[in-house]
């Protein structure tokens, strides 16, 4: 399953690049830690929360919607997920929808991985979960301020 996680991701970076531009030095480094819950039959929707971290210092909690369809079908839960975001100037930036292309398979031991962007900021997701799904999907991927 770490195999087949690992050509998920290998395969999905690609698309984050599509429209990365070269960094620049007013580029700082931001990552998320998250959990996500979701169940997916064609049409997908999951929601959960994070933490994005940048190496400057700046912290935020953020709110996840993710909303979309494709091949796929499951019911799943992410714990202790990881995301890195790229093209980033001030956390601030974070926020808003991603465009995501997506793929995850398991049965009990759930694995899935994601590229998306948005304007200029890219962010890669990976994350090991429980639950059981299959499938491939393109969907809308929010990051908000938790209410």
């Amino acid at each position: 399953m770490k195999r087949k996680a690992l050509w998920i991701a290998l395969v999905l970076a690609p698309l984050a690049a599509v429209t990365a531009t070269s960094a620049s030095a007013a580029d700082i480094d931001c990552k998320m830690t998250f959990t996500l819950s979701g169940w997916s039959a064609i049409y997908e929707t999951a929601s959960g929360t994070g933490v994005v971290t940048c190496e400057n210092g700046q912290t935020m909690d953020v709110a996840i919607s993710a909303r979309g369809g494709g091949l796929t079908v499951g019911k799943y839960q992410i714990d202790n997920g990881k995301g890195t975001f790229s093209d980033v100037t001030d956390i601030s930036q974070v926020l808003g929808s991603y465009a995501k292309a997506s793929a995850h398979a398991g049965v009990v031991g759930s694995v899935h991985a994601a590229a998306m962007t948005k304007g200029s900021v890219s962010l890669a997701l990976t994350g090991k979960g429980r639950g059981w799904d299959i499938g491939a999907g393109f969907s809308s991927f929010t990051l908000s301020k938790p209410k």
